[in-house]
């Protein structure tokens, strides 16, 4: 059959059946490579390896398949007299060259990616398509570009050369119509059943994260992240009656001291009421990119990338078993800002309608501090200026700064020490007006290509190991924080300023486990040495908990709406909160609780050497409690209840 496809073509579509063999022959050899690659990380069964291939296959069918629909109309449509012209020829062996050279950019594209995310392409990539200018730098300062471009063009040069008399003889064939419809009616039966029988789910019935990855088809995954990027919680997952579950969440964050308007479902606004006089000052967060705790020496790192902050972390309140929510920077955002659970698909940070919420800035602008939100890049990326100018922030980014004050920048923004150096000047100003100030500062330097100022540590960028690489960025993110804090020392404001250091998220993600735990912990740091003792509290948290930690140590009363707890109540109940765009789960001491599409829940005993996922039912321990949470989350954005009212009058009256 493959003889006569390529050989003896019988049909015009052998040039759609050519190129779509070559095709499959790409990504069955991608996968294979993949699998080699993480051959570690696999069960080697019999079971095991027909479902990577044999799913895998059933992917790729139909990603090939959706992309042949424009030609099988075409080549179904177009008369014998057009088909066969030369400018129909030169055209057939343009695209034929093009499709090739665009499957090997597709398979070295997607290598890259697996070999920074460890899964194939996802929401991830959805956004790197998006903000291409961004992402276009990043990729050019982190690969060699110029070498890996013409390389492919010589592959596919060669390729094409061996493909196209097979090719033309495809051209030349003359049929009937009626056995064009034939055919045609065929092919187009293939996405036909694939649009309503196929979806992501079918990719998910291992309990190995990257045996689900590799059974996968990466441009499949990409198209369906466009098509997915909200997912419908309540039909996708595990849900309960919203009367009892919403009195359970209502429980999780009572407040002793609060005063609580208890209409309506999932209803957990409330007045936060603190004993004593309000400490107003200053509140300087910063969110360092990529900072995983395992990066600290406290946390066993040997490498002694972090010498500034494993000393100045033991001055002030380190939270030792704090984990972020996510896995993207927007999801960190999210916690911190909004303190709320991530729910499924992307972001509340990048999605339409997100303004006017309950939001920790908010409470600040209220309490007449001069707000603002500090980012390295181009704050349109993740659409983080219409998310904080929204909710009560006004946006500082690189293009609010002067040409003076960049000293050095790269694909993702600034570098570290150039925004902190612009967070002392507002500061100061806020200062000079007898203003005090919250500033939300958000980091790029830790971030590939991981390039820095020369002369700042003993790596440059480019030498040893880790000049270009992670550590590199790592130890002059250790380096530019120093250079704030020292700064900030010699300040008028200093004394009365509260530090807050927090990553958005781990370095990496992937793991066997659709939520592997020790790809979520991070370190939280508080300090301010006039005002706040030093000592380390691990107590079970998470990012959503940060907004309440820091109201209290300031004794504000304040108009809530938030899902975390203060991590230093008596009252406070561990747990953490951490996901991906798919897999919602709740950490306690002891567990993981997961809730995954196709309404499943699952379990993983973190104490196990080896975490596997064991099915459980909603009458297991805390599920309730954890579906609480995310099905009220939920119910909270689609009715709009988490946003602050007009005036302060209209709470009053309710």
């Amino acid at each position: 059959m493959v003889n006569t496809i390529f050989n003896s073509p019988k049909t015009r579509f052998a040039v759609i059946f050519q190129m779509s063999l070559v095709a499959l022959f790409s990504f069955t050899l991608l996968r294979s490579v993949l699998l080699i690659k993480n051959w570690h990380l696999l069960d080697h069964t019999l079971y095991g390896w027909i479902y990577i291939f044999g799913i895998g296959f059933i992917y790729d069918v139909a990603f090939i398949s959706y992309f042949c629909i424009p030609f099988v109309f075409l080549f179904l449509i177009l008369p014998e007299k057009w088909f066969g012209n030369a400018l129909f020829r030169f055209l057939v062996q343009v695209t034929g060259f093009c499709i090739l050279y665009g499957l090997l950019f597709s398979m070295v594209a997607e290598w890259f990616f697996w070999d920074e995310f460890g899964v194939r392409f996802n929401f991830i990539s959805v956004d790197y398509l998006v903000y291409r200018r961004e992402v276009a730098n990043n990729i050019m300062q982190s690969y060699p570009v110029f070498w890996i471009l013409p390389v492919l063009f010589m592959i596919t040069v060669l390729a094409f050369f061996i493909l196209r008399p097979s090719l033309l003889k495809a051209i030349r064939v003359r049929e009937k119509f009626s056995q064009r419809f034939s055919i045609a009616f065929c092919l187009l039966l293939i996405p036909g059943i694939a649009g309503l029988f196929l979806n992501q789910s079918q990719r998910s019935f291992s309990d190995n994260n990257y045996v689900n990855e590799l059974a996968s088809n990466g441009p499949y995954q990409l198209f369906a992240s466009f098509r997915n990027n909200t997912l419908d919680y309540r039909q996708l997952y595990e849900t309960g009656d919203d009367k009892i579950l919403s009195s359970i969440l209502k429980e999780q964050v009572f407040e002793p001291e609060g005063r609580y308007d208890q209409t309506g479902l999932y209803n957990i606004r409330r007045r936060v009421e603190e004993n004593g006089a309000e400490k107003r000052l200053n509140v300087i967060l910063i969110s360092v990119e990529s900072l995983s705790a395992n990066f600290l020496t406290r946390f066993g790192e040997q490498k002694n990338l972090t010498p500034f902050m494993d000393e100045w972390f033991k001055k002030g309140k380190l939270f030792t078993n704090f984990y972020a929510t996510g896995t993207r920077t927007d999801r960190g955002l999210e916690a911190i800002t909004l303190s709320l659970p991530p729910t499924p698909g992307r972001s509340v940070v990048k999605r339409p309608d997100n303004s006017h919420m309950y939001s920790l800035g908010k409470v600040f602008k209220d309490k007449g501090y001069d707000t603002a939100f500090l980012y390295g890049g181009r704050g349109y990326f993740d659409n983080m200026n219409a998310f904080f100018s929204g909710n009560g922030y006004r946006i500082v980014d690189q293009t609010s700064l002067s040409d003076t004050e960049v000293t050095f920048k790269n694909a993702w923004g600034v570098c570290d020490e150039d925004i902190y150096n612009r967070a002392i000047y507002e500061a100061n100003q806020a200062y000079g007006s007898k203003t005090p100030f919250f500033f939300h500062i958000m980091t790029t330097s830790n971030h590939q290509p991981f390039t820095f100022p020369e002369g700042k540590i003993d790596l440059l960028p480019g030498e040893g190991e880790g000049g270009s690489g992670r550590d590199g960025g790592v130890k002059y993110t250790d380096y530019a924080l120093s250079r704030l804090i020292k700064a900030a020392e010699k300040q008028p404001w200093f004394d009365e300023t509260i530090f807050v250091v927090v990553a958005d998220h781990c370095a990496a993600s992937a793991g066997k486990i659709g939520l592997p735990v020790e790809k979520y912990h991070i370190p939280l740091f508080i300090y301010a040495p006039k005002h706040i003792t030093a000592g380390e509290i691990d107590l079970l948290s998470s990012q959503i908990d940060i907004a309440p930690t820091l109201l209290s140590l300031l004794h504000f009363s304040y108009d809530s709406f938030f899902f975390g707890k203060d991590i230093l109540a008596a009252d406070f109940k561990e747990r953490a909160f951490i996901a991906n765009y798919q897999k919602l789960g709740l950490l306690n001491n002891k567990e993981l609780l997961i809730l995954s599409p196709r309404k499943e829940i699952s379990m993983v005993d973190t104490d196990s050497k080896e975490p596997s996922l064991n099915k459980v039912n909603p009458s297991y321990p805390f599920v309730k409690e954890m579906i609480s949470y995310y099905q009220g989350a939920d119910y909270i954005l689609k009715n709009r209840l988490n946003r602050w009212p007009e005036n302060r009058a209209d709470y009053a009256e309710k």
